[in-house]
């Protein structure tokens, strides 16, 4: 669904069908994190992070956070394998251990 920023996450949900008025934002919460609010899909970084990295193992959960200094909110991302664990570096790039074995089976195919 396109977000009120603009961009297609399918994270996001909404419903103004037959006077209901419901959006909500699917990802997966940090237990620390502040509560969503339409306004947080500007600065959201899992539109880009789903449009650059199609694997099915991904798994991203967010953090919300509110700073009285900074006007706006702060949305970070935590980036899982469901098969290697913590994704470290870019969730853009994936997985390193998913990516070598599919680097290894194209390998195969095509040698």
């Amino acid at each position: 669904m396109i977000t009120p920023a603009g961009l297609e996450c399918h994270y996001y949900y909404e419903d103004f069908a037959r006077g209901a008025s419901r959006q909500e934002c699917r990802a997966a919460k940090v237990p620390r994190s502040a509560v969503w609010r339409p306004t947080d899909c500007a600065d959201c970084p899992v539109p880009s992070i789903l449009a650059a990295n199609g694997s099915t193992t991904l798994e991203l959960r967010i953090l919300i956070s509110r700073k009285k200094l900074r006007l706006g909110p702060c949305v970070t991302v935590e980036a899982w394998c469901s098969l290697h664990g913590p994704i470290d570096g870019d969730p853009r790039v994936g997985c390193t251990e998913c990516n070598a074995d599919s680097d290894d089976l194209l390998r195969r195919a095509l040698g």
